[in-house]
Protein backbone atom coordinates (compact mmCIF):
# COMPACT_ATOMS: atom_id res chain seq x y z
CA UNK A 1 0.00 0.00 0.00
CA UNK A 2 1.30 3.42 -0.92
CA UNK A 3 1.82 5.70 2.09
CA UNK A 4 -0.03 8.93 1.45
CA UNK A 5 -0.39 10.16 5.03
CA UNK A 6 -3.24 11.36 7.19
CA UNK A 7 -6.26 13.28 5.90
CA UNK A 8 -8.68 15.20 8.12
CA UNK A 9 -11.90 16.23 6.35
CA UNK A 10 -14.66 18.42 7.80
CA UNK A 11 -13.87 17.63 11.44
CA UNK A 12 -15.95 19.51 14.01
CA UNK A 13 -16.03 19.26 17.80
CA UNK A 14 -17.91 21.20 20.48
CA UNK A 15 -17.78 21.12 24.26
CA UNK A 16 -20.93 22.11 26.18
CA UNK A 17 -22.20 23.75 23.02
CA UNK A 18 -19.05 25.82 22.47
CA UNK A 19 -17.28 25.01 19.15
CA UNK A 20 -13.63 24.00 19.51
CA UNK A 21 -13.17 22.90 15.88
CA UNK A 22 -15.26 24.15 12.95
CA UNK A 23 -15.26 21.93 9.84
CA UNK A 24 -11.47 21.61 9.73
CA UNK A 25 -9.88 19.91 6.71
CA UNK A 26 -6.09 19.37 6.67
CA UNK A 27 -3.72 16.86 5.03
CA UNK A 28 -0.61 15.60 6.84
CA UNK A 29 1.45 14.01 4.02
CA UNK A 30 3.79 11.07 4.53
CA UNK A 31 7.47 12.03 4.46
CA UNK A 32 6.79 15.64 5.47
CA UNK A 33 6.80 17.70 8.64
CA UNK A 34 3.62 19.75 8.98
CA UNK A 35 3.69 22.44 11.67
CA UNK A 36 0.37 23.06 13.40
CA UNK A 37 0.14 26.57 14.80
CA UNK A 38 -2.41 28.85 16.41
CA UNK A 39 -3.09 30.79 19.57
CA UNK A 40 -4.17 29.05 22.74
CA UNK A 41 -7.80 28.16 22.23
CA UNK A 42 -7.42 27.97 18.45
CA UNK A 43 -8.19 24.23 18.45
CA UNK A 44 -4.73 22.66 18.15
CA UNK A 45 -5.00 20.55 21.31
CA UNK A 46 -8.53 19.41 20.44
CA UNK A 47 -7.41 18.25 17.00
CA UNK A 48 -4.39 16.40 18.43
CA UNK A 49 -6.60 14.69 21.03
CA UNK A 50 -8.96 13.58 18.28
CA UNK A 51 -6.03 12.12 16.34
CA UNK A 52 -4.80 10.41 19.53
CA UNK A 53 -8.20 8.86 20.27
CA UNK A 54 -8.87 10.90 23.41
CA UNK A 55 -11.83 12.75 21.85
CA UNK A 56 -14.32 11.64 19.21
CA UNK A 57 -15.27 14.26 16.62
CA UNK A 58 -18.91 15.33 16.34
CA UNK A 59 -18.61 15.10 12.58
CA UNK A 60 -16.00 14.65 9.87
CA UNK A 61 -13.76 11.91 8.52
CA UNK A 62 -10.22 10.73 9.32
CA UNK A 63 -8.30 8.68 6.74
CA UNK A 64 -4.82 7.16 6.91
CA UNK A 65 -3.26 6.01 3.65
CA UNK A 66 -6.74 6.11 2.09
CA UNK A 67 -8.36 3.93 4.78
CA UNK A 68 -11.12 5.47 6.89
CA UNK A 69 -10.43 5.43 10.64
CA UNK A 70 -12.69 5.13 13.69
CA UNK A 71 -10.55 6.24 16.63
CA UNK A 72 -12.79 5.56 19.60
CA UNK A 73 -9.91 5.14 22.09
CA UNK A 74 -6.17 5.88 22.39
CA UNK A 75 -5.54 2.16 21.88
CA UNK A 76 -7.39 2.35 18.56
CA UNK A 77 -5.25 5.30 17.48
CA UNK A 78 -2.05 3.44 18.38
CA UNK A 79 -3.24 0.33 16.55
CA UNK A 80 -3.89 2.47 13.46
CA UNK A 81 -0.32 3.76 13.60
CA UNK A 82 -0.86 7.22 15.14
CA UNK A 83 1.23 8.23 18.15
CA UNK A 84 1.13 11.52 20.05
CA UNK A 85 4.31 12.54 21.89
CA UNK A 86 3.17 14.66 24.82
CA UNK A 87 5.20 17.48 26.39
CA UNK A 88 5.75 15.22 29.42
CA UNK A 89 5.79 11.60 28.18
CA UNK A 90 4.64 8.98 30.66
CA UNK A 91 7.73 7.17 31.92
CA UNK A 92 7.77 4.49 34.61
CA UNK A 93 10.52 5.84 36.89
CA UNK A 94 11.72 2.66 38.61
CA UNK A 95 12.24 0.40 35.60
CA UNK A 96 14.82 0.51 32.83
CA UNK A 97 14.66 2.31 29.49
CA UNK A 98 14.24 -1.06 27.74
CA UNK A 99 11.26 -1.99 29.93
CA UNK A 100 9.71 1.44 29.31
CA UNK A 101 10.06 1.07 25.54
CA UNK A 102 8.49 -2.40 25.33
CA UNK A 103 5.95 -1.97 28.10
CA UNK A 104 3.09 -4.37 27.38
CA UNK A 105 5.20 -6.49 25.02
CA UNK A 106 8.08 -7.62 27.23
CA UNK A 107 9.81 -10.93 26.32
CA UNK A 108 9.14 -13.69 28.82
CA UNK A 109 10.67 -17.03 29.67
CA UNK A 110 8.94 -19.89 31.42
CA UNK A 111 5.74 -18.03 30.63
CA UNK A 112 6.06 -15.45 33.40
CA UNK A 113 9.63 -14.36 34.12
CA UNK A 114 11.07 -11.35 32.30
CA UNK A 115 13.79 -12.45 29.88
CA UNK A 116 16.26 -9.64 30.52
CA UNK A 117 18.88 -10.97 28.10
CA UNK A 118 16.35 -11.09 25.25
CA UNK A 119 15.03 -7.66 26.21
CA UNK A 120 18.50 -6.13 26.17
CA UNK A 121 19.35 -7.77 22.84
CA UNK A 122 16.10 -6.57 21.29
CA UNK A 123 16.66 -3.05 22.59
CA UNK A 124 20.22 -2.83 21.28
CA UNK A 125 19.09 -4.10 17.86
CA UNK A 126 16.32 -1.50 17.67
CA UNK A 127 18.66 1.27 18.87
CA UNK A 128 21.10 0.39 16.08
CA UNK A 129 18.33 0.08 13.47
CA UNK A 130 16.83 3.43 14.37
CA UNK A 131 20.16 5.23 14.79
CA UNK A 132 19.70 5.99 18.51
CA UNK A 133 22.60 3.88 19.79
CA UNK A 134 24.52 6.83 21.24
CA UNK A 135 21.48 8.50 22.77
CA UNK A 136 20.06 5.88 25.14
CA UNK A 137 21.38 3.19 27.48
CA UNK A 138 18.89 0.29 27.76
CA UNK A 139 19.68 -0.19 31.45
CA UNK A 140 19.21 3.42 32.62
CA UNK A 141 16.31 3.89 35.02
CA UNK A 142 13.39 6.00 33.81
CA UNK A 143 13.89 8.37 36.74
CA UNK A 144 17.40 9.23 35.49
CA UNK A 145 16.39 10.37 32.00
CA UNK A 146 16.58 13.95 30.76
CA UNK A 147 13.54 15.60 29.18
CA UNK A 148 14.95 14.85 25.72
CA UNK A 149 15.63 11.21 26.56
CA UNK A 150 12.07 10.77 27.90
CA UNK A 151 10.77 11.97 24.55
CA UNK A 152 13.17 9.60 22.80
CA UNK A 153 11.76 6.66 24.79
CA UNK A 154 8.24 7.63 23.69
CA UNK A 155 9.41 7.92 20.08
CA UNK A 156 11.02 4.47 20.26
CA UNK A 157 7.75 3.07 21.60
CA UNK A 158 6.10 4.47 18.48
CA UNK A 159 8.71 3.26 16.01
CA UNK A 160 8.80 -0.28 17.41
CA UNK A 161 5.02 -0.56 16.86
CA UNK A 162 4.98 0.45 13.18
CA UNK A 163 3.87 4.06 13.61
CA UNK A 164 2.89 5.92 10.45
CA UNK A 165 2.02 9.29 12.01
CA UNK A 166 3.79 10.95 14.94
CA UNK A 167 2.47 14.17 16.47
CA UNK A 168 4.73 16.26 18.73
CA UNK A 169 2.89 18.57 21.13
CA UNK A 170 5.14 21.52 22.11
CA UNK A 171 8.14 19.16 22.43
CA UNK A 172 10.87 21.76 23.11
CA UNK A 173 9.14 23.55 26.01
CA UNK A 174 11.39 21.83 28.57
CA UNK A 175 14.48 21.17 26.43
CA UNK A 176 17.85 22.90 26.39
CA UNK A 177 19.21 24.27 23.10
CA UNK A 178 21.43 21.19 22.71
CA UNK A 179 18.56 18.79 23.40
CA UNK A 180 16.38 20.72 20.95
CA UNK A 181 18.93 20.24 18.17
CA UNK A 182 19.08 16.50 18.94
CA UNK A 183 15.29 16.34 18.68
CA UNK A 184 15.33 18.20 15.37
CA UNK A 185 17.90 15.76 13.97
CA UNK A 186 15.66 12.90 15.08
CA UNK A 187 12.60 14.43 13.39
CA UNK A 188 14.64 14.84 10.22
CA UNK A 189 15.29 11.07 10.34
CA UNK A 190 11.58 10.34 10.86
CA UNK A 191 10.76 12.39 7.76
CA UNK A 192 13.37 10.44 5.77
CA UNK A 193 11.74 7.17 6.92
CA UNK A 194 8.48 8.34 5.31
CA UNK A 195 6.45 9.12 8.42
CA UNK A 196 3.89 11.90 8.53
CA UNK A 197 5.11 14.25 11.28
CA UNK A 198 2.82 16.79 12.96
CA UNK A 199 4.71 19.42 14.95
CA UNK A 200 2.68 21.63 17.31
CA UNK A 201 4.57 24.72 18.41
CA UNK A 202 4.23 28.46 18.97
CA UNK A 203 7.93 29.07 18.19
CA UNK A 204 8.11 30.49 14.70
CA UNK A 205 11.88 30.12 14.37
CA UNK A 206 11.59 26.38 15.06
CA UNK A 207 8.96 26.09 12.36
CA UNK A 208 11.22 27.63 9.73
CA UNK A 209 14.10 25.37 10.80
CA UNK A 210 12.13 22.15 10.82
CA UNK A 211 8.85 22.12 8.89
CA UNK A 212 8.04 21.60 5.22
CA UNK A 213 4.63 23.25 5.56
CA UNK A 214 2.55 25.03 8.18
CA UNK A 215 -1.17 24.79 8.92
CA UNK A 216 -2.68 27.56 11.04
CA UNK A 217 -5.86 27.34 13.12
CA UNK A 218 -7.73 30.40 14.34
CA UNK A 219 -10.87 30.28 16.49
CA UNK A 220 -11.34 26.59 15.71
CA UNK A 221 -11.21 27.00 11.93
CA UNK A 222 -8.43 26.51 9.39
CA UNK A 223 -6.91 29.93 8.62
CA UNK A 224 -4.57 28.59 5.95
CA UNK A 225 -1.88 26.10 4.89
CA UNK A 226 1.41 27.32 3.42
CA UNK A 227 4.64 25.75 2.19
CA UNK A 228 7.42 27.02 4.45
CA UNK A 229 9.48 28.04 1.42
CA UNK A 230 6.61 30.25 0.23
CA UNK A 231 5.63 32.05 3.46
CA UNK A 232 7.07 34.37 6.11
CA UNK A 233 6.81 34.93 9.84
CA UNK A 234 4.72 38.01 9.08
CA UNK A 235 2.14 35.98 7.12
CA UNK A 236 2.00 33.24 9.77
CA UNK A 237 1.33 35.77 12.53
CA UNK A 238 -1.34 37.44 10.40
CA UNK A 239 -3.09 34.08 9.92
CA UNK A 240 -2.83 33.29 13.64
CA UNK A 241 -4.07 36.55 15.12
CA UNK A 242 -5.77 38.32 12.23
CA UNK A 243 -3.37 41.24 12.22
CA UNK A 244 0.10 42.06 10.93
CA UNK A 245 3.42 41.44 12.66
CA UNK A 246 4.02 45.21 12.69
CA UNK A 247 1.39 45.51 15.45
CA UNK A 248 3.43 43.35 17.84
CA UNK A 249 5.48 46.29 19.05
CA UNK A 250 3.84 49.66 19.49
CA UNK A 251 6.75 51.18 21.40
CA UNK A 252 6.94 54.91 20.86
CA UNK A 253 10.03 57.06 21.19
CA UNK A 254 10.21 57.86 24.90
CA UNK A 255 11.77 60.58 26.98
CA UNK A 256 12.95 58.81 30.15
CA UNK A 257 12.73 60.61 33.48
CA UNK A 258 14.80 60.35 36.64
CA UNK A 259 17.10 57.42 37.34
CA UNK A 260 15.07 54.95 39.40
CA UNK A 261 17.27 51.84 39.56
CA UNK A 262 21.06 52.11 39.87
CA UNK A 263 23.20 48.99 39.85
CA UNK A 264 26.75 50.07 40.62
CA UNK A 265 29.64 47.57 40.20
CA UNK A 266 27.57 44.70 41.63
CA UNK A 267 29.40 41.42 42.09
CA UNK A 268 27.84 38.10 43.10
CA UNK A 269 28.97 34.49 42.77
CA UNK A 270 27.91 34.65 39.10
CA UNK A 271 28.34 38.27 37.93
CA UNK A 272 31.29 40.66 38.16
CA UNK A 273 31.14 44.44 38.61
CA UNK A 274 27.92 44.95 36.65
CA UNK A 275 26.74 48.55 36.29
CA UNK A 276 23.26 49.26 34.91
CA UNK A 277 20.81 52.15 35.29
CA UNK A 278 17.10 52.24 34.45
CA UNK A 279 15.11 55.48 34.30
CA UNK A 280 11.45 56.16 34.89
CA UNK A 281 9.46 55.42 31.72
CA UNK A 282 12.29 53.40 30.21
CA UNK A 283 12.54 49.76 29.12
CA UNK A 284 16.08 48.41 29.40
CA UNK A 285 16.76 44.91 28.07
CA UNK A 286 19.49 42.57 29.26
CA UNK A 287 20.67 40.50 26.30
CA UNK A 288 23.25 37.74 26.04
CA UNK A 289 23.72 34.05 25.40
CA UNK A 290 22.89 31.25 27.83
CA UNK A 291 25.18 31.49 30.87
CA UNK A 292 25.78 35.23 30.47
CA UNK A 293 24.59 35.90 34.04
CA UNK A 294 21.41 37.86 33.26
CA UNK A 295 19.05 35.77 35.39
CA UNK A 296 21.59 35.64 38.19
CA UNK A 297 21.80 39.44 38.22
CA UNK A 298 18.00 39.66 38.31
CA UNK A 299 17.91 37.19 41.21
CA UNK A 300 20.39 39.32 43.16
CA UNK A 301 18.37 42.49 42.55
CA UNK A 302 15.28 40.63 43.79
CA UNK A 303 17.02 39.59 47.01
CA UNK A 304 17.18 35.90 46.06
CA UNK A 305 20.98 35.73 45.63
CA UNK A 306 23.63 37.37 47.83
CA UNK A 307 25.50 40.46 46.60
CA UNK A 308 29.22 40.29 47.48
CA UNK A 309 30.12 43.86 46.61
CA UNK A 310 28.81 46.95 44.87
CA UNK A 311 25.62 48.93 45.47
CA UNK A 312 21.98 48.86 44.42
CA UNK A 313 19.95 52.07 44.75
CA UNK A 314 16.29 52.85 44.12
CA UNK A 315 15.49 56.56 43.84
CA UNK A 316 18.96 57.28 45.21
CA UNK A 317 18.50 55.20 48.38
CA UNK A 318 21.03 52.43 48.95
CA UNK A 319 19.43 49.03 49.52
CA UNK A 320 20.45 46.12 51.71
CA UNK A 321 19.06 43.16 49.81
CA UNK A 322 19.34 40.21 52.17
CA UNK A 323 16.03 38.55 51.23
CA UNK A 324 13.20 39.04 48.70
CA UNK A 325 11.15 40.99 51.25
CA UNK A 326 13.81 43.73 51.22
CA UNK A 327 13.46 44.15 47.43
CA UNK A 328 9.66 44.22 47.57
CA UNK A 329 9.67 46.87 50.32
CA UNK A 330 12.11 48.96 48.28
CA UNK A 331 9.74 48.96 45.30
CA UNK A 332 11.24 46.18 43.16
CA UNK A 333 8.90 43.67 41.53
CA UNK A 334 10.34 40.48 40.00
CA UNK A 335 8.73 37.98 37.63
CA UNK A 336 11.21 35.06 37.35
CA UNK A 337 11.81 32.92 34.29
CA UNK A 338 10.42 29.75 35.90
CA UNK A 339 7.00 31.12 36.75
CA UNK A 340 5.46 27.73 37.60
CA UNK A 341 8.18 26.78 40.07
CA UNK A 342 9.17 30.21 41.41
CA UNK A 343 6.25 32.63 41.03
CA UNK A 344 2.90 30.87 41.08
CA UNK A 345 0.89 28.82 43.55
CA UNK A 346 -0.26 26.38 40.89
CA UNK A 347 -3.04 24.73 42.91
CA UNK A 348 -4.44 28.02 44.22
CA UNK A 349 -6.83 30.33 42.45
CA UNK A 350 -6.20 33.45 40.38
CA UNK A 351 -7.44 35.58 43.30
CA UNK A 352 -4.93 34.13 45.76
CA UNK A 353 -2.05 34.53 43.31
CA UNK A 354 -2.80 38.14 42.41
CA UNK A 355 -3.29 39.30 46.00
CA UNK A 356 -0.14 37.60 47.31
CA UNK A 357 2.05 40.73 47.23
CA UNK A 358 -0.55 43.06 48.80
CA UNK A 359 -2.09 40.98 51.58
CA UNK A 360 -0.98 43.47 54.23
CA UNK A 361 -3.05 46.13 52.45
CA UNK A 362 -6.10 43.87 52.38
CA UNK A 363 -6.00 42.83 56.04
CA UNK A 364 -8.01 44.09 58.95
CA UNK A 365 -6.19 42.90 62.06
CA UNK A 366 -5.24 39.35 61.03
CA UNK A 367 -8.10 38.73 58.61
CA UNK A 368 -8.05 39.29 54.84
CA UNK A 369 -11.02 41.23 53.48
CA UNK A 370 -12.15 38.65 50.93
CA UNK A 371 -14.50 41.03 49.15
CA UNK A 372 -11.73 43.57 48.59
CA UNK A 373 -9.35 40.79 47.55
CA UNK A 374 -11.87 39.48 45.00
CA UNK A 375 -12.55 42.97 43.65
CA UNK A 376 -8.80 43.57 43.23
CA UNK A 377 -8.35 40.30 41.35
CA UNK A 378 -11.35 40.96 39.11
CA UNK A 379 -10.01 44.43 38.29
CA UNK A 380 -6.72 43.04 37.00
CA UNK A 381 -8.39 40.14 35.21
CA UNK A 382 -10.32 42.78 33.22
CA UNK A 383 -7.34 45.14 32.79
CA UNK A 384 -4.93 42.44 31.55
CA UNK A 385 -7.60 40.43 29.74
CA UNK A 386 -6.77 37.26 31.67
CA UNK A 387 -8.83 34.45 30.19
CA UNK A 388 -10.28 32.55 33.14
CA UNK A 389 -13.80 31.37 34.02
CA UNK A 390 -13.51 33.13 37.40
CA UNK A 391 -10.95 34.50 39.83
CA UNK A 392 -11.31 31.23 41.77
CA UNK A 393 -9.97 29.13 38.88
CA UNK A 394 -6.77 27.22 39.76
CA UNK A 395 -3.80 28.80 38.01
CA UNK A 396 -2.51 25.42 36.81
CA UNK A 397 -5.54 25.20 34.51
CA UNK A 398 -4.71 28.44 32.68
CA UNK A 399 -2.61 28.74 29.53
CA UNK A 400 1.02 29.84 29.79
CA UNK A 401 0.20 33.34 28.60
CA UNK A 402 -2.58 33.77 31.14
CA UNK A 403 -0.36 32.42 33.92
CA UNK A 404 2.22 35.05 33.04
CA UNK A 405 -0.43 37.75 33.10
CA UNK A 406 -1.41 36.62 36.62
CA UNK A 407 2.22 37.19 37.70
CA UNK A 408 2.16 40.64 36.08
CA UNK A 409 -1.14 41.42 37.81
CA UNK A 410 0.39 40.62 41.19
CA UNK A 411 3.10 43.21 40.71
CA UNK A 412 0.82 45.80 39.16
CA UNK A 413 -1.33 45.52 42.28
CA UNK A 414 1.80 46.23 44.33
CA UNK A 415 2.67 49.26 42.12
CA UNK A 416 6.46 48.84 42.19
CA UNK A 417 8.91 51.51 41.09
CA UNK A 418 10.99 48.93 39.21
CA UNK A 419 9.68 45.82 37.45
CA UNK A 420 12.14 43.07 36.48
CA UNK A 421 10.79 40.59 33.92
CA UNK A 422 12.87 37.49 33.17
CA UNK A 423 11.83 35.88 29.85
CA UNK A 424 8.28 37.29 30.14
CA UNK A 425 6.95 35.61 26.99
CA UNK A 426 8.64 32.21 27.20
CA UNK A 427 6.13 29.44 26.61
CA UNK A 428 3.25 31.67 25.47
CA UNK A 429 1.55 31.93 22.10
CA UNK A 430 1.79 34.84 19.67
CA UNK A 431 -1.49 36.45 20.71
CA UNK A 432 -0.53 36.42 24.40
CA UNK A 433 2.93 37.76 23.51
CA UNK A 434 1.41 40.77 21.79
CA UNK A 435 -0.78 41.46 24.82
CA UNK A 436 2.21 41.19 27.20
CA UNK A 437 4.26 43.53 24.98
CA UNK A 438 1.50 46.11 25.13
CA UNK A 439 1.31 45.79 28.93
CA UNK A 440 5.06 46.44 29.18
CA UNK A 441 4.75 49.45 26.88
CA UNK A 442 1.84 50.85 28.91
CA UNK A 443 3.78 50.44 32.17
CA UNK A 444 6.74 52.35 30.75
CA UNK A 445 4.47 55.08 29.41
CA UNK A 446 2.98 55.37 32.92
CA UNK A 447 6.48 56.05 34.31
CA UNK A 448 7.60 52.67 35.61
CA UNK A 449 11.25 51.59 35.21
CA UNK A 450 11.25 48.20 33.45
CA UNK A 451 14.19 45.79 33.17
CA UNK A 452 13.53 42.93 30.72
CA UNK A 453 15.60 39.80 30.17
CA UNK A 454 14.93 38.03 26.89
CA UNK A 455 16.70 35.51 24.68
CA UNK A 456 14.58 36.46 21.66
CA UNK A 457 16.42 39.18 19.76
CA UNK A 458 13.34 40.49 17.85
CA UNK A 459 11.67 40.92 21.25
CA UNK A 460 14.68 42.77 22.64
CA UNK A 461 14.84 45.06 19.61
CA UNK A 462 11.10 45.71 19.62
CA UNK A 463 10.70 46.48 23.33
CA UNK A 464 13.86 48.16 24.55
CA UNK A 465 14.91 51.79 24.67
CA UNK A 466 18.41 50.60 25.60
CA UNK A 467 20.05 47.19 25.46
CA UNK A 468 22.76 46.11 27.90
CA UNK A 469 24.65 43.03 26.67
CA UNK A 470 26.32 40.54 29.01
CA UNK A 471 28.78 37.69 28.59
CA UNK A 472 30.27 35.42 31.26
CA UNK A 473 28.89 37.50 34.10
CA UNK A 474 29.98 40.96 33.01
CA UNK A 475 28.71 43.73 30.74
CA UNK A 476 30.34 43.81 27.31
CA UNK A 477 28.50 46.81 25.90
CA UNK A 478 25.40 48.95 25.69
CA UNK A 479 23.33 49.94 22.66
CA UNK A 480 20.60 52.52 22.32
CA UNK A 481 17.59 51.92 20.13
CA UNK A 482 19.07 53.62 17.08
CA UNK A 483 22.31 51.59 17.24
CA UNK A 484 20.77 48.20 17.96
CA UNK A 485 20.57 45.30 15.52
CA UNK A 486 20.73 41.53 15.88
CA UNK A 487 24.26 41.56 14.50
CA UNK A 488 25.42 44.25 16.94
CA UNK A 489 23.91 42.44 19.93
CA UNK A 490 25.45 39.09 18.95
CA UNK A 491 28.85 40.71 18.41
CA UNK A 492 28.78 42.02 21.99
CA UNK A 493 27.33 38.76 23.35
CA UNK A 494 30.29 36.86 21.88
CA UNK A 495 32.88 39.62 22.32
CA UNK A 496 35.22 37.63 24.55
CA UNK A 497 35.03 34.56 22.34
CA UNK A 498 35.72 36.58 19.20
CA UNK A 499 38.68 38.30 20.85
CA UNK A 500 40.11 34.95 21.93
CA UNK A 501 39.57 33.55 18.45
CA UNK A 502 41.27 36.48 16.74
CA UNK A 503 44.27 36.08 19.03
CA UNK A 504 44.59 32.38 18.42
CA UNK A 505 42.37 31.12 21.24
CA UNK A 506 39.55 28.62 20.99
CA UNK A 507 35.84 29.46 20.70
Amino acid sequence: MQLTGLRVTGVAKSFAGVPALREVSIDFPAGAVTALMGENGAGKSTLIRILGGDHRPDSGVLELDGVRLELATPAAARAAGIRVIAQEPEIVPHVSVAENVYLGALPRRAGRLLDRAALRERMRADLARLGFGRDLDPDTLGSKLTAAQRQLVEIMRALTTDAKVIAFDEPTSSLSDHETELLFALIDRLRERGLAVIYVSHRIREIFRLADRVAVLRDGALAGVRAIAETSDREIVRMMVGRDLSTMFARKQSTPGRVVLEVDAVTTDDVREVTVAVRAGEVVALAGLVGAGRSELAGALAGDLPIRSGEVRVDGKRLRLRQPRDAVRAGIGYAPEERKAQALLMFRGVRDNISLAVLSRLRVLRFVRRGAERALAEEYVRTLRIRTPSVEQEVRKLSGGNQQKVVLARWLARKPKVLILDEPTRGVDIGAKIEIYHVIEELAEAGMAVLVISSELPEVLGLADRIVVMQDGHVTGELDRAQASEEAILALAMAGDLTAHSSGGNL
